[in-house]
């Protein structure tokens, strides 16, 4: 006659448990918009440069760059990954995003 272990139950499928995730943020942390990322790669990282875009004149588009983030190729791909999951929900949500038309020069400046 074998004996069950008591600890075990119906559901134990031999995988290990995930770990409990908590998030922190660092003294230096801050939230900032973004209306301008920069995406460089090499064969180690990806490069991202996040900075804010304005047009003062009809044939000059400014960047500030603020943040540069470098992120391990799978770091990328799981960002991606998230960013493409979130973008369905909000789309389902809110309906399909496009992508501005580049504004006509002759038209003046975009605030």
């Amino acid at each position: 006659m074998s004996q069950s272990n008591p600890s075990s139950t119906a559901n134990d499928t031999n995988q290990p448990t995930q770990p409990e995730l908590k998030l922190n943020r660092t003294t230096d942390y801050r939230d900032t918009y973004a209306n301008s990322v920069q995406v460089r790669i090499s064969v180690w990282d990806f490069f991202l440069v996040f900075g804010t875009m304005h047009q003062e004149t009809a044939d000059q588009v400014e960047v500030d760059n603020f943040q540069g983030i470098y992120l391990s190729p799978q770091q990328a791909k799981a960002l991606w990954n998230v960013l493409g999951h979130n973008l369905a929900q909000y789309e389902q949500a809110f309906g399909q995003l496009g992508l501005e038309p580049r504004p006509n020069p002759a038209s003046g400046p975009v605030n």
